[in-house]
């Protein structure tokens, strides 16, 4: 499954079905108006499935979390620290306990961890459609609907930080820059952090999922503004108060990558015929990621924001995430209060 996972990581395109394990919970706690769980399922002995009926996505949808020592005798008012782990396109929470095991890592059992779900391909947004609005609006059911529930009667703190894959990495640096204050420290891992240096990466995308290429943010010219709004390039002044990190490889085979891995499956419209991505280069996306990254970091050092890098030989794959994920880990903690 690991294997099919980082295939298909370059298109966003797999969908996991979630194993069951443990008995479901009598549902409780409500958040803002409409928005109610409607069920509860424990995987295993920490890891808890809420599945949630969210007016911002029209429908229900699921938010995971690992659940910290102590976490079921809470008394009222009891809050824990919160590490929100932010899935890549493919939206499924699952891929932090089958690719990372999360749920195995001793240094998140004082932390709540949070890993809510996402529609596909959904880029951690409020999405334009034509300028009607509407579904899925991601932005508003992470920040606006399960935050508060979760604080409400989850014991969610309101000491956060934030870390993601591809464009969960976009997802967590979106969410700081357009929320102040929302998170103390960021990681992305391989993240779209300025997508509009390469807009046609995005349209790519959902062109090769039979997406409406605008129903996302619009036209990258005709709706400059809202592409602007939601890249996190254009607002490092947001970002001062908050630690980032940013981490990615290059598209080429790296240490990583066992041998004899082949190039991602085409995505057209993915390549700029004027800038061809060198001939060695395993995984496009990757390349791209360097590029954003690259840039990314050095935006947010000319405008005084505390960043770290890693930028490293490899693809867009899993096991650099865990690898990276691991290693900004201790970092995250230290910003928790941890």
């Amino acid at each position: 499954m690991r294997a099919l996972r980082r295939a298909a990581a370059w298109a966003v395109a797999l969908l996991l079905l979630v194993p069951g394990t443990a008995a479901a919970t009598a549902p409780h706690g409500d958040g803002p108006p409409g928005v109610r769980v409607t069920g509860e399922r424990w995987i295993g002995d920490r890891l808890l499935e809420l599945t949630v009926r969210s007016p911002a996505l029209g429908g229900p949808a699921t938010v995971r979390l690992l659940t910290p020592d102590g976490w079921e005798e809470r008394g009222r008012g009891e809050r824990w620290p919160v590490l929100y782990l932010l899935a890549g396109g493919h939206g499924d929470p699952e891929a932090w306990r089958e690719d990372y095991a999360v749920d195995r890592l001793p240094q998140l059992r004082d932390v709540l961890v949070v890993m809510p779900s996402m529609p596909l391909f959904g880029f951690y947004s409020d999405w334009w459609n034509h300028g009607e609005g509407g579904a899925p609006r991601v932005e508003s059911f992470h920040l606006d609907e399960v935050r508060p529930l979760l604080e409400r009667s989850y014991g969610a703190g309101d000491r956060r930080v934030a870390a993601g894959e591809s464009q969960g990495g976009f997802g967590a640096l979106a969410y700081a820059a357009r929320r102040p204050g929302l998170f103390r420290a960021v990681a992305s891992f391989s993240g779209y952090v300025h997508p509009l240096q390469h807009p046609r990466a995005v349209q790519a995308g959902l062109d090769y999922l039979g997406i409406d290429r605008r129903a996302l943010w619009g036209d990258p010219v005709a709706q400059r503004r809202i592409w602007r709004d939601h890249d996190p390039y254009y607002r490092p002044e947001r970002l001062r108060d908050v630690e980032v990190h940013l981490s990615s490889g290059d598209g080429r085979a790296g240490v990583l990558d066992p041998p004899g891995t082949e190039p991602d499956p085409h995505v057209p419209g993915l390549e700029d015929p004027d800038d061809p991505f060198p001939r060695d280069v395993l995984s496009p996306t990757e390349a791209i990621m360097a590029a954003e990254n690259r840039a990314m970091a050095a935006r947010l050092r000319a405008h005084g924001v505390p960043v770290t890098t890693h930028f490293y030989r490899g693809t867009h794959a899993p096991p650099y995430w865990e690898r990276e994920l691991r290693s900004a880990l201790p970092a995250l903690l230290r910003d928790l209060g941890r």
